[in-house]
Order: structure tokens, then C-alpha cells, then sequence
């Protein structure tokens, strides 16, 4: 009779785990920036120097610089951040896996043995009690029906948790390849800026011989000299910061591949020749960089996390059952594993925590944290948008700056070649020359520096656009 009503039940209690979970089912709420049209439409800015193509996965190829192609895959293979954040997937993936063993039984085992003596006088008694050695042995074992579905809510967060570390440690990959692409970037053109620097440098060295020359003929006032030695230390002045700005780039490449700074490779120092992207810069559209962002795709799992959570408080309003079931011996040692010592025990197990403003309290707590979550999951695609469009604004003012110094650049190559051929032929000065190299020389920085930007621009907006982490 008692094991019929331990099986009736048992089945009455499985049958009710079938309840569905209390709570929010998560979907992304229709009012969340994320899908709005003017979100998911193509870009405004850039539209002459980008292209609606997808952007993709490895867009530092686009460089086409078997050198930067190498220093980003030791970066990937060795930054000391990505391995932090890839250790941090380790932890969180160990977190979800023991948040699903809830929903394994709960076994038990223990065992102890003593020598024992009652007090007498607990007992109002004046004889003194018997001595015994006494154990209790046994096995227990319990399952949580989670009925109304608190376990499985919490498995749900957890496992959106882990799925916004696995966005994050996208995030610090796209990072990674970013800063190592920029820190290139700057270590070429401070090769070329320097190396238009020396020219210019030498041409004044010249133009203050000559002018030397001519003073000594009495044909130019002496303060001409004065002129000629302060343009020229004024050009000597500036070399030794973009060497320091090369050799800290340097200093970059290596720390983000792990190594200390001395370490550097000396070999890059050779790099004479900025970055040249030769095709129309691909950005995709909104949508397509909503679903790649992986700093969006951690603030959806956040927001999804935070509607999971309203689950897991709502469930403490409900009982908690269990089925249990034990079995072992306890008694005096002279009766180990007797029938007189035998024991076992089966049936439901329910707990209720009856304090229900507390537990309400909480579900208004995690609600919040869900309207919080959704402000910073808009926030965050906000951001994002801006971001990109800024990075293309800011992307084609510079191209449009370098198209019109490098116009200016050849006409003072023209006009340097043209010079060079009077002088050749008796026509012009040496100063006249001289001065028209000057003159290209300072085109060719001028332009060099716009170069440099337009790097640091197309750069920038491949990192908004979230590209590199797959």
C-alpha cells in the first residue's frame, strides 16, 4: 500500500513537470533600435568612396601587403589580451556547463562510525549509561522537477552570458586587428615622411652653400644666410620626432605580438611605402553591420540574460519539489547491515519560501535590469551606426584632401622638371632650382601627412564596421 502511494506520486509530480517556465519567453522587443528601418538601411556618408559589398571576414587583405598580412596573424596568434579573453571563454564555458547540472539528480554519500556514551543526567538518570560504537552509513538522492521552469531559466541566462563573452572576445580579435594594421600604418609613413624630410633637408643644404657663395661675391645681403641656416634646422627639427614616431610603432607591433619592446622586429624599419587600398572601400549595409558587431551581438545576449533573470526570480513565488529517495544503516556496530539497521526512504520533498514581498521585490529588481538592458542594447546600436558614418565622412574628406594635394603635388613636379631644364640651359639660377625643388618637396610632405590619414581613416572605419573577428 505504501509503495503504491509513493508511485502514484511520483507520477503526479512528473506528470507537473511538464509546466512551462514562468516568465518572459526573450525575443527582441519590437520597439529595440535594432530593427528599425532607418537602422537597417545603407549608409548616408561615403557614398563616392564605398561600396554596398560585404566587408570581408580578413579585410586587411584588401591592402594587399604580405607584411601586414603576417604581422596580424602572429597578433591573432599571440596577443597577450586575446589570450585573456579567450581564457575568460574557458571560465564562462565551465560556468554554463555546471549551471546545466542542475538539472542532474543530487547524489549523496556519507559515512561515519564513533564510540559513544550518553550523559545520564540528560536523561534524569543515575546509573551510568551503556557505551557504544555506533555508524550510519547511507546514499541519497534527489531530483528538482523544477516545475515552474527556475533551473531552466537560469540555464537560459547563463547560456546567454556566454554568449556575450564570446562577443566580447570577438571584439578584442577585431580590436587586435586593427591596432596592429595601424600600428604598421604609422611605421610606413613615418618611413616615407621621413624619407621626403631628408630630401628636403639636403636641398637646403645646398640652397645655404650657394647662398654662401653668393654673399662671399657680394651678389645676396648677408642675412640671407641667417634665413637659409633657420629653414634648414627648422627641417632638422622635425626628423627626429617622426624617427621616435617610426621606432614606437615599431614598439607597438611587437608588444602586440607578445613580445617586450626590445624585442622588435628591425626589419620593418625598411618600410618606406604607406598602405594603398586600390578598390572602393566595402562597407555593406546597416543590417549587415548590426548582425557583425560584436559588441551589439554581447548587448543583445546581455538584454536576453536580463529577460531570462525575470524568470528565475518569478519561479521563487512557486514551491520547490523534489523527489528523493535514500537508503542505508544506522545503529550500533553489533548490528551492521542487520534488518534492525536497515533503513530507506522515498518520496516528494517540498520547499516554499513564503516571503513574498522579498521575492517580489526581486522580480521588480530584474525587470529594471531588463529596461536597463534594452536602453544600453540601443545605446549600443546607436553607437555603432554613428560610428561607421562617422569613420566614412571623416573617410572621404581625406581622400578628397589627398586627391587635391596630390594634384598639387604633380604640378610642383612639373614645375620642378620644367626648372631643372632652364637651369640645365642657362636660364634660370641655381636658387631659382633649388627653390623649385624646395617647393615640391613641401608638396610631397604635405601629401605624405594627408596619405597618413586617409591610412588611419580607412582603418578606422573597418574597425566600426566590425570586421575580422570570424
Amino acid at each position: 500500500m505504501v509503495s503504491a502511494r509513493v508511485m502514484i506520486t511520483a507520477a503526479i509530480c512528473a506528470a507537473c513537470a511538464a509546466c512551462a517556465e514562468v516568465g518572459p519567453d526573450y525575443k527582441i522587443p519590437p520597439q529595440a533600435l535594432v530593427d528599425a528601418p532607418a537602422a537597417n538601411d545603407a549608409f548616408v556618408s561615403g557614398a563616392s568612396v564605398a561600396t554596398d559589398a560585404p566587408v570581408p571576414d580578413q579585410w586587411w587583405r584588401l591592402f594587399d601587403d604580405p607584411v601586414l598580412d603576417r604581422l596580424i596573424e602572429n597578433a591573432l596568434a599571440s596577443n597577450v589580451d586575446l589570450k585573456a579573453a579567450e581564457a575568460n571563454l574557458e571560465r564562462s564555458d565551465a560556468l554554463l556547463a555546471a549551471a546545466r547540472t542542475s538539472r542532474e539528480p543530487d547524489i549523496m554519500a556519507d559515512a561515519s562510525t564513533n564510540y559513544t556514551q550518553q550523559s545520564a543526567a540528560a536523561v534524569l538518570s543515575h546509573v551510568e549509561p551503556p557505551r557504544h560504537e555506533i555508524y550510519n552509513m547511507g546514499i541519497t538522492i534527489s531530483y528538482d522537477l523544477d516545475l515552474f521552469g527556475g533551473i531552466r531559466r537560469g540555464i537560459e541566462a547563463a547560456s546567454a552570458d556566454q554568449e556575450a563573452v564570446v562577443a566580447a572576445r570577438d571584439l578584442v580579435r577585431i580590436n587586435v586587428a586593427a591596432e596592429t594594421a595601424r600600428a604598421y600604418s604609422d611605421l610606413c609613413n613615418a618611413g616615407n615622411q621621413i624619407d621626403i624630410l631628408q630630401q628636403q633637408i639636403a636641398v637646403q643644404q645646398r640652397r645655404l652653400a650657394l647662398t654662401r657663395e653668393l654673399i662671399a661675391h657680394g651678389r645676396t645681403p648677408a642675412f640671407a644666410q641667417d634665413r637659409e641656416q633657420g629653414a634648414l634646422e627648422d627641417s632638422r627639427a622635425q626628423l627626429a620626432p617622426l624617427q621616435a614616431r617610426r621606432l614606437n610603432a615599431a614598439f607597438r607591433l611587437a608588444t602586440l605580438m607578445g613580445q617586450p619592446p626590445s624585442q622588435y622586429d628591425k626589419s620593418l624599419l625598411a618600410c618606406h611605402t604607406p598602405l594603398q587600398l586600390k578598390t572602393l572601400l566595402p562597407t555593406g549595409d546597416g543590417r549587415a553591420l548590426l548582425s557583425r558587431r560584436p559588441d551589439v551581438r554581447a548587448a543583445e545576449r546581455h538584454l536576453a540574460a536580463a529577460t531570462a533573470e525575470i524568470g528565475v526570480q518569478t519561479a521563487a513565488l512557486y514551491p520547490d519539489i523534489k523527489l528523493g529517495a535514500s537508503i542505508g544503516s544506522t545503529g550500533g556496530a553489533a548490528s551492521f547491515a542487520t534488518p534492525l539497521t536497515n533503513r530507506f526512504a522515498v518520496g516528494p520533498m517540498v520547499s516554499w519560501d513564503l516571503h513574498r514581498s522579498a521575492i517580489r521585490d526581486r522580480i521588480a529588481a530584474a525587470r529594471a535590469q531588463s529596461r536597463v538592458s534594452l536602453a544600453q542594447f540601443d545605446s549600443t546600436v546607436l553607437g555603432a551606426l554613428r560610428e561607421t558614418e562617422t569613420s566614412l565622412d571623416n573617410y572621404a574628406a581625406a581622400l578628397e584632401r589627398l586627391q587635391r594635394l596630390d594634384s598639387a603635388r604633380d604640378a610642383a613636379r612639373a614645375v620642378d622638371e620644367r626648372t631643372e631644364q632652364l637651369w640645365l640651359g642657362g636660364k634660370v639660377g641655381g636658387l631659382e632650382a633649388l627653390d623649385a625643388q624646395r617647393t615640391r618637396l613641401s608638396a610631397e610632405s604635405a601629401d605624405a601627412i594627408a596619405q597618413m590619414d586617409v591610412n588611419n581613416d580607412q582603418i578606422a572605419t573597418f574597425l566600426a564596421l566590425g570586421g575580422g573577428w570570424q
